[in-house]
């Protein structure tokens, strides 16, 4: 057994830890490290001895190579009062609620009208408490009355809609909740409205950490629309998507009663050129100059793939570190080398390399999970049930910018085909967690002002947050159909705001006239597209074959249109994966359709789209 081990078996028996005493691997469990022990915390039973050595051991080697790290660290500052709520109002874009001089007065108010109960009280807390701390600094103010904002009536209705479509939890034809209500993953309810019914309802308990293979296997219910994943959406509907789902985690929180604070980074020198220590915006444009589109770091990549080609069954890949010498030379020979495309790969030893994508993880000037969501995932525990964590972090990954959210994927996506070879190289998911978990969360700025204490309560939650993230990675990058939904309203909003202000009376009653035509056909679609044949045109003006009809059943999907057009294309180039149907227009800009998406069910929810299909990047 360790010296280590052994002062943590001792520790336990005894209810106290230390933490240097842990570190210090030839300590003696009687001597004094100078500081007072302290109670353990009850999370620390879900962490085994031998969990708990691997992760400070991680600790010690993070702790060791800081010498090396000479770059100067992130200041982080937790925002003043009422400087968070109108940051958090600017960014859900609802600056004019506290500006009226914000050039988004009326998109804001489209905005709005799409609000759930639960979203709209997040948008009044904000509201309120900066008309508070203004009104204490004695300055003039221009935040109106939320009553002005939400209308009671408004609220009512969306109270009336919600309440039949869940049950204490509950997913879609599991009215009692149940075995299925506690899998099912409902993304047509907002996660804060299922939160509000769960908590109403009074089933109170407590997060439970289960092992690797008894983590529940949540499951999306089957949506006849399609599912809709990062990527699927233009860039003008994320940004929507990213203001709603920023309003929706905030009311998530707030309805469990979980208080966040955001955190906020103050400027520092960091490197402008290199590999390691740059940002991954400065290392993307690097990328992007040597290979268009590149969205995971070149030196990323290269770094997962020599540890997969060297082989996944090497035992304890990840945990075992490499040389501290040899990786600080290969480090610095990379960075001389890897551009110029002379860098020796086939000397470079497995775990080396594995050593040296861990420090490119925490040598990021900023955290991969960002400063400003830092404080929000490290909470994510504090929610009541696993679904509830789990939507947090969907949540969360969507509110990644884009590069810090593609870099992730990339490692969650490396650390599982790791995992998955845990038979021969002893490296479960729990494992895996307990060692990158440090090297995710201790980053530069937050490693020096954190306790002991809080360095133990760490080691549970944030290996807990990574098992999550790795174990439900398929589920995190799915856009809710809640939040697409707010984003079609939103988008009709806009149009109706459009059409009324650029038309002239005699043209707006003309479109009056067209609408009520238009409606009437809504109304008697599957009649119209009857007349018209049952079919549906096509377009596909990057290809030979650029237009076609498709006959409308109820059972066809975007498959089965992939399926009709490459039987028509006369192109032998043109291969299947390469290929999307897309859904544009109507109360959408553009949409990448799953190809289990029922184009009859979408056509109900978006009668004034065409169909594009179009080649795409993987």
């Amino acid at each position: 057994m360790s010296p280590m081990s052994h002062v943590i078996l001792v520790f336990r028996k005894t209810g106290q830890y230390n933490v240097q005493r842990c570190k210090a691997a030839g300590a003696a469990p009687g001597s004094s490290s100078g500081k007072t022990p302290y109670q353990r915390c009850s999370s620390q039973d879900s962490l085994d001895e031998q969990a708990m050595v691997d992760y400070f051991k991680e600790v010690e080697i993070i702790q060791r190579s800081g010498d090396a790290e000479t770059q100067e660290e992130v200041q982080l500052k937790v925002a003043d009062e009422g400087e968070q709520e109108e940051a958090w109002l600017m960014e859900a874009g609802l600056a004019t609620l506290f500006d009226e001089s914000a050039s988004d007065g009326e998109d804001s108010i489209a905005l709005l009208s799409t609000l759930t109960r639960t979203q709209a009280a997040a948008v009044e807390r904000r509201v309120e408490t900066l008309k508070q701390t203004l009104r204490k600094r004695n300055k003039p103010y221009s935040v109106p009355d939320v009553r002005e904002i939400f209308k009671p009536a408004s609220q009512s209705k969306v109270r009336a809609h919600i309440r039949p479509r869940i049950s204490n939890g509950a997913g879609p034809g599991t009215p009692g909740g149940g075995a299925d209500a506690e899998t099912d993953i409902n993304l047509e309810v907002s996660f804060s409205e299922q939160a509000l019914t769960y908590k109403e309802g009074l089933k109170v308990t407590q997060p439970q950490n289960e092992a690797d293979d008894r983590l529940p296997d949540f499951r999306v219910s089957q949506d006849k629309t399609g599912q809709t994943r990062v990527g699927d959406l233009s860039a003008e509907d994320m940004k929507k998507v990213r203001r709603l789902v920023l309003i929706e985690m905030s009311a998530l929180f707030d309805t469990c009663g979980i208080e966040v604070k955001a955190h906020k980074a103050l400027k520092v020198r960091v490197r402008e050129s290199g590999l390691f220590g740059v940002s991954l915006s400065t290392l993307l444009e690097q990328d992007q100059r040597r290979i268009p589109g590149t969205k995971v770091p070149l030196i990323l990549q290269h770094l997962m793939s020599h540890i997969e080609e060297q082989g996944l069954d090497t035992e304890g890949v990840l945990r075992i570190p490499g040389a501290a010498t040899r990786v600080k030379a290969v480090c610095h020979e990379l960075e001389h080398k890897f551009y110029e495309g002379v860098f020796p790969w086939q000397s470079l030893k497995q775990h080396d390399a594995a050593s040296l994508l861990k420090l490119f993880i925490r040598e990021l000037p900023y955290p991969l999970l960002t400063v400003e969501y830092f404080s929000a995932f490290t909470s994510v525990l504090k929610l009541p049930t696993k679904k509830q964590q789990l939507q947090a972090l969907n949540l969360l990954v969507l509110l990644l910018p884009e590069p810090n959210r593609d870099t992730l994927k990339a490692l969650l996506e490396f650390f599982q085909r790791v995992t998955d070879h845990k038979d021969r190289n002893k490296m479960t998911l729990n494992n895996v967690a307990v060692v990158m978990a440090p090297n995710i969360f201790m980053c530069k700025g937050f490693r020096s002002k954190i306790s002991e204490q809080q360095e133990f309560a760490m080691a549970t939650g944030t290996a807990n947050i990574v098992r999550l993230l790795v174990r439900y990675q398929n589920l995190l990058w799915t856009i809710p159909k809640f939040v697409l939904n707010q984003v079609r309203k939103h988008n009709m909003e806009n149009q109706r705001k459009m059409h009324r202000d650029r038309a002239v009376k005699k043209l707006l009653k003309k479109m009056a006239y067209d609408r009520e035509r238009a409606s009437d056909k809504q109304e008697k679609n599957t009649e119209v597209r009857g007349a018209e044949g049952g079919f549906i045109r096509v377009q596909a003006p990057q290809f030979s074959k650029v237009s076609m009809a498709v006959q409308l059943t109820e059972d066809l999907k975007a498959s089965d249109v992939l399926t009709h057009f490459l039987s028509q294309e006369r192109s032998p180039s043109v291969k299947r994966e390469d290929l999307c149907l897309y859904e544009m227009g109507g109360n959408i800009k553009e949409r990448c359709l799953d190809e289990e998406t029922y184009i009859t069910a979408l056509l109900e929810l978006n009668p004034s789209a065409e169909w594009v299909i179009k080649s795409v990047q993987h």
